[in-house]
């Protein structure tokens, strides 16, 4: 796996790689707004996670899911904030996420 000093990093890093679409959490989907684009729980897997800490400021806290469709077809980035700050979501998309965190 590859490894990240910044979160801007990863995302440069991941986009290099082929994952260019950028997701957003739509409660119990994932969509892209640029391309329509919307995943459902069940139609792509997290393939990389990288975890991000604040150093002074437990609000700092983000991850970057490497997501892929599991077709294969469609691989993006979700960047999120992590624990209570992270966006409201279903309790299926949210296990998805917090299985890939640990």
């Amino acid at each position: 796996m590859y490894q990240y000093d910044t979160v801007v990093a990863a995302l440069n890093g991941l986009k290099s790689r082929g994952f260019s679409l950028d997701f957003n959490i739509a409660f119990d989907k994932l969509i892209c707004s640029n391309s329509g684009t919307c995943l459902n729980p069940l139609d792509f897997e997290i393939t990389e996670v990288y975890r991000f800490e604040g150093d002074t400021n437990p609000s700092d806290e983000e991850v970057v899911y490497a997501v892929e469709s599991t077709n294969g077809s469609t691989k993006g980035v979700l960047h999120t904030a992590f624990g209570i700050y992270m966006d409201e979501v279903s309790p299926e998309l949210l296990s998805k996420l917090k299985m890939n965190t640990h």
